[in-house]
């Protein structure tokens, strides 16, 4: 394959995959408010005696039926509490990978003392923990990104602010036209110096592992049966099938708390299983060359970027569906297509499956991933057999970009009351329980 000279907006490209595809321990959301806690925890130098917990309703969405990993339990309590016992504030979405049984069982004494609450603020994705033990107090803020802290206080004094805090008046990120379009994304990929991109084998190396302990039976043992039903004949044992198996073994096996890190994308391990194990088992299908591999890895998970670039990062809309479109575009380069026949994958895919709710994270996620990357193979056969769905229908325009764009605004705009009465009918059900 020819190699040309790096491109300036090249280099901007592997900027962008460095940061938005990072390992992640865990679903991200409990850990925003795990991290925070282990941050408090640092701040006061001790135990605390009492935490609250506010969140705003899409984390309480993503973190009200999770497993949080090394716990056996679900919740945002349980984050809060093994962030306060055994979190480590300086690593990031991994911060409880050192977590041992002792401070999981002080977590569990200290799960009393643990009022979570929903908060009314702008931005989606928003965790504020405040740590209290005699007569000394501890508040972090987190918000826009998992990992980022946007406030440290202690005892009432202000030792880290960002944006508009101490008053914690968070203003909502302004949205804009990503600096990007698919067919730059499918040059880059093609093109850029191999070199430059190996770094992105990692992803396929984590998100495999945690597939292989998934396959164990975590869950809904999703990934298992499907793989039982293969050795069963009831299912084929084919490109779709594969895929479908892989992917949601690597999903049952995170959202269930399993200790194994995934290679997230754009802050979801969902998303980074989305759009990394259907690539790979079309790769091991085709039998493809590790570069061809790594190409359509910076592909998928490029694409993905882009496309979630025009979405709120937590919304009604599904993100593992979306980033398995990054999975069909470089499944559709696999199996030979070029850009039209990408565009057209896409096309297919909004087509198919852009209206999959996102009802927070929980086991269920595993179901909506692998009806995501059936989707994607299948669009991928239809798209280089040059079948699309035409600009006539619904939200599907001729040029992919804009189809894209459409897709965002559905997320964003159109939604929204959507996303209100999730939050609302979940809150209702965590109530009841409570009472």
């Amino acid at each position: 394959m020819r190699h040309i000279a790096m491109k300036a907006q090249w280099t901007d490209f592997i900027t962008l995959l460095k940061r938005e595809v990072v390992p992640a321990l865990g679903c991200t959301e409990p850990m925003s408010v795990a991290l925070a806690a282990a941050n408090c925890r640092k701040l006061l130098g001790q135990e605390p005696t009492r935490v609250s917990v506010w969140v705003s309703g899409n984390l309480f969405k993503n973190g009200m039926g999770v497993g949080v990993p090394g716990t056996g339990m679900i919740g945002l309590p349980v984050a809060a509490a093994v962030g306060i016992t055994g979190g480590n504030p300086d690593a990031g979405l991994e911060v409880l990978k050192t977590l041992t049984p002792e401070q999981v069982d002080a977590a569990k004494a200290l799960l009393p003392a643990i009022k979570v609450d929903v908060k009314d603020v702008p931005d989606v994705l928003y965790a504020e923990v405040l740590a209290e033990v005699e007569g000394h107090c501890a508040r972090v803020v987190i918000c826009t990104d998992h990992t980022r802290i946007i406030l440290m206080e202690r005892d009432g004094e202000v030792l880290m602010a960002q944006d508009s805090a101490p008053g914690v008046q968070i203003q909502a990120a302004p949205s804009s036209k990503p600096a990007m379009t698919l067919r730059e994304i499918v040059e880059f990929a093609q093109q850029v110096p191999l070199a430059e991109i190996d770094f992105i084998r990692e992803a396929a190396t984590m998100n495999q592992a945690l597939a292989d302990e998934g396959l164990q039976g975590y869950g809904l043992r999703i990934g298992k049966i499907l793989t039982e039903q293969v050795e069963r004949k009831l299912l084929s044992d084919d490109l779709m099938t594969l895929a479908m198996r892989l992917s949601s073994a690597a999903s049952d096996a995170r959202m269930d708390g399993a200790m194994l890190p995934a290679m997230s994308n754009s802050g979801s391990g969902n998303q980074g299983i989305a759009a990394t194990m259907p690539v790979v088992a079309a790769a091991r299908f085709l039998q493809t060359s590790d570069e061809q591999l790594t190409r359509a890895l910076v592909m998928s998970h490029l694409v993905a970027i882009y496309i979630k670039t025009y979405q709120n990062k937590l919304s009604a809309l599904c993100a593992a569906s979306t980033a398995a479109m990054g999975a069909g575009a470089a499944i559709t380069w696999l199996l030979g297509g070029q850009f039209e026949q990408i565009s057209h994958c896409i096309n297919n895919m909004i087509g198919d499956v852009s209206g999959i709710i996102c009802d927070g994270a929980g086991s269920a996620c595993s179901m909506k991933v692998s009806t995501s990357t059936s989707a994607a193979v299948k669009s991928s056969l239809m798209a280089i057999n040059n079948l699309h769905v035409p600009q006539s229908e619904g939200i599907v325009s001729d040029d992919v970009d804009q189809t894209i764009a459409n897709l965002g605004r559905l997320s964003k705009q159109g939604m929204l009351d959507t996303d209100i009465e999730i939050i609302n009918i979940m809150r209702a059900k965590q109530q009841g329980k409570a009472e």
